[in-house]
C-alpha cells in the first residue's frame, strides 16, 4: 500500500473550490480510501475551516488598519487646513479673509464628521425625521380629500362611513 506525502494537505487546501480527496488521491497515485483515512486522522477538515476563518479574521483586520488609517490621514489633513485656514485669518485683511474663514468652516465640520460628532446632515432627531416622513408620506383620514382626488377606500374596497 502507497503512503501518502506529506504535502499532500497542501495540495488539497491550493484546489480552492474544486477541492476533493478524488484529486488529491489522483495527484499522488493512491486510492481515495488511502486519502480519507489520511485526511480524517489529521483533521483536514477542521484545519481548513480554522485556517478559513483566520484568513477572514485577519483580512478583517487589515481592512480595519487600512480605514483607521485612511481616517488618521484625513483627520490631520483638516487640521493642516485648519491651521493654514487661521494663520491665513491672522495676516489677511478683512476684505480678503472670506475664502480663508470658508476653508476654516470646512476643515472644523470635516474634522467633527472624522470624530463621528453631529453635523448640520447629522443633527436632526430620529423622531424628527419619523415626524417629517409620517407628514409627507401617509395620507390622514381626518382630512378631507382634495377635489379631483379619489376617495379613500378600506379593504374591501368601499368609502369610509
Amino acid at each position: 500500500m502507497k503512503r501518502l506525502s506529506p504535502e499532500a494537505y497542501g495540495y488539497y487546501v491550493e484546489l480552492g473550490p474544486t477541492r476533493s480527496y478524488e484529486a488529491v488521491a489522483k495527484k499522488y497515485g493512491v486510492s481515495k480510501v488511502t486519502v480519507v483515512n489520511h485526511a480524517t486522522k489529521e483533521r483536514w477538515q477542521e484545519r481548513l475551516r480554522e485556517a478559513e476563518e483566520k484568513a477572514r479574521e485577519e483580512a478583517n483586520q487589515k481592512a480595519v488598519d487600512t480605514l483607521k488609517a485612511v481616517k488618521d490621514r484625513q483627520l490631520q489633513e483638516a487640521r493642516i487646513l485648519e491651521r493654514r485656514a487661521l494663520e491665513a485669518l491672522k495676516t489677511l485683511p478683512p476684505e480678503k479673509a472670506a475664502k480663508a474663514a470658508t476653508m476654516l468652516q470646512i476643515a472644523w465640520r470635516h474634522e467633527l464628521l472624522l470624530l463621528g460628532e453631529p453635523t448640520e446632515r447629522s443633527e436632526l432627531s430620529v423622531e424628527e425625521i419619523t415626524k417629517r416622513e409620517i407628514a409627507t408620506l401617509l395620507i390622514r383620514d381626518d382630512v378631507p380629500d382634495k377635489p379631483g382626488r379619489e376617495e379613500a377606500r378600506d379593504e374591501d374596497g368601499d368609502a369610509p362611513g
